[in-house]
């Protein structure tokens, strides 16, 4: 509708993934050298995640583009599936016959097929994309897939593709052997401000006038804390404004028209608000076990510690390193409190006390200042240990 106006060859931001309008940024570079990396060495699994419209799909349609013709590819994108229905896809695209079968004969028809491939000197490549959508049932199948192999190669080759809830499956301790057999992983952040610009720039570019719009700094100042620089968003933004810029009859934008078109797609509502609501609780239940973990950790370092201490205390010259230790216990359960409020906040749960500044960055041993005021009493209360085992136990 308005390339002839803008000198454009093609519309510069549409939504499909077009590999030829691929932006190389650092991470989508990063990705792509161990992909093709992955693929050449036939390694075993291979991971790919990143934000939804990140451009992972652009990114796998770009590697397929580029691969041998002794490659034989089966590329699945129909994830919600049980685990005998994705057995079938990847028989199907393969070329195989499926209809009617169980899934031991499936499982026999395409080990012989991967063999046959094997023995005429072709490579076999299994990539499925939207891959978090996979149920554990169907990622032990594809676990079970891997098995496939000869006395020194794989026979089958896999890419998982997917959203970052795949990252948090494969998390779970009943993942951990196919986590264990991922041999690349790659993710894909987000672009910064300059990438963000420079993608713009680079898709204007190669649809033939990158000089269609002439954009000041508030203007991509405003795109990228609309898009949060998601590629698939900036397409959506930059694509109305070429719209606007095309009814305007110029090649001149404005802050003010940025702001308005914001304003009618209306980011926050329409993309981001359910995005974050859903996240914010994986969020907050991921940071909740990760620094259960650390406290944890610390916690039993401290204990063994103290444990070692207690056994040399006749030794008056030990008393005043017990005390130190003893405040920094103190300390160390305000933090927990504090954390526990930041991660699980309840109304009822008073506000936790803050730690002393004294104390907040000193390392653990002696303190001379606490020497002259030692006495057995202060020696560390090992009972505070235990309370805070059996809390993250």
């Amino acid at each position: 509708m308005y390339e002839a106006f803008f000198h454009l060859t093609g519309k510069p931001f549409e939504l499909l993934p077009d590999p030829d309008y691929l932006y190389m940024s650092p991470a989508h570079r990063k990705a792509i050298t161990y992909l093709d990396y992955g693929i050449k060495e036939r390694a075993g699994f291979i991971l790919l995640t990143g934000e939804v419209g990140s451009g992972k799909t652009t990114i796998i349609k770009n590697i397929i583009k580029c691969l041998n013709t002794n490659v034989t590819t089966s590329k699945i994108y129909t994830t919600n599936v049980t685990a005998h229905q994705l057995l079938s896809l990847v028989n199907e695209d393969f070329g195989l016959e499926s209809a009617g079968k169980d899934k031991i004969a499936l499982f026999r028809e395409l080990n012989d097929f991967l063999i046959r491939e094997f023995v005429e000197g072709r490579h076999c490549l299994l990539l499925i994309d939207e891959a978090q959508n996979l149920s554990p049932e169907c990622l032990e199948e594809v676990r079970m897939l891997s098995n496939l192999e000869t006395e020194s190669s794989k026979l089958l080759q896999i890419i998982l593709v997917g959203q970052p809830e795949l990252r948090r499956a494969l998390a779970s301790n009943e993942m951990r052997q196919l986590r264990q057999r991922i041999s690349i992983n790659c993710h894909i952040p987000p672009l910064d401000r300059v990438q963000s610009e420079a993608y713009i720039y680079h898709r204007l570019e190669h649809a033939g006038n990158r000089n269609a719009l002439i954009f000041t700094a508030e203007c991509f100042d405003i795109i990228q804390q609309q898009t949060r620089g998601i590629p698939r968003l900036i397409n959506i933004m930059c694509d109305f404004i070429l719209l606007s810029a095309f009814v305007d009859e110029t090649n001149s934008l404005t802050p003010q028209v940025v702001r308005e078109i914001a304003d009618d797609l209306q980011f926050d509502r329409n993309y981001w608000n359910a995005f974050d609501e859903g996240e914010r609780s994986v969020t907050v239940s991921d940071a909740a076990r990760d620094r259960d973990d650390e406290l944890l950790q610390l916690t039993r370092k401290l204990h063994d510690r103290l444990d070692l201490l207690e056994k040399a205390s006749t030794a008056f010259a030990h008393l005043d390193e017990l005390s130190a230790l003893g405040e920094r216990c103190v300390a160390l359960e305000e933090r927990v409190q504090q954390l526990r409020h930041e991660v699980e906040p309840s109304p009822n749960l008073s506000p936790p006390r803050p730690i002393p500044a004294s104390l907040q960055s000193q390392p653990l041993g002696l303190r001379s200042s606490q020497r002259d005021t030692v006495t057995p009493d202060e020696v560390p209360r090992k009972r505070f240990f235990r309370s805070i085992l059996a809390r993250f136990s």
